[in-house]
């Protein structure tokens, strides 16, 4: 699998959208377990980027997806899983860091973080 991030804007509303592209260089339907998330009492988030964060290091914080009242995420759901050599536009949705933090870790299952920069939205 690779993973994309095309970008992460805040958004008025006091969120930060991240967006990019996965794509599925195996032969294999990929349904992403470990994107999931560990919360046993959201449930609905099969196969989804729901287990993302972003690390804000210099202020010491974590942020989750942003669920909704029912408890799926604010994000991408892979419904049927991602076919091999398939690419899927995905996004995911998280409280803002504080004005002023332009730099965040974004992580999800186990690839590596990568360092992103927050633009501002319109």
């Amino acid at each position: 699998m690779t993973v994309s991030i095309k970008s992460a804007v805040r958004d008025a509303g006091g969120f930060v959208t991240v967006s990019g592209k996965v794509t599925n260089g195996g032969s294999e339907r990929w349904m992403a377990e470990d994107w999931i998330g560990d919360e046993k009492e959201l449930g609905g988030n099969a196969s989804s980027v729901a287990g993302a964060s972003l690390v804000d290091k210099e202020g010491k914080k974590k942020y989750l997806v942003l669920r909704d009242t029912e408890g799926h995420c604010l994000c991408t759901r892979f419904v049927g899983g991602v076919r091999g050599g398939q690419t899927v536009d995905w996004f995911a949705q998280f409280p803002a860091p504080p004005e002023g933090t332009t730099k965040v870790d974004f992580q999800v299952g186990a690839m590596p973080p990568a360092s992103i920069d927050i633009s501002e939205g319109e």
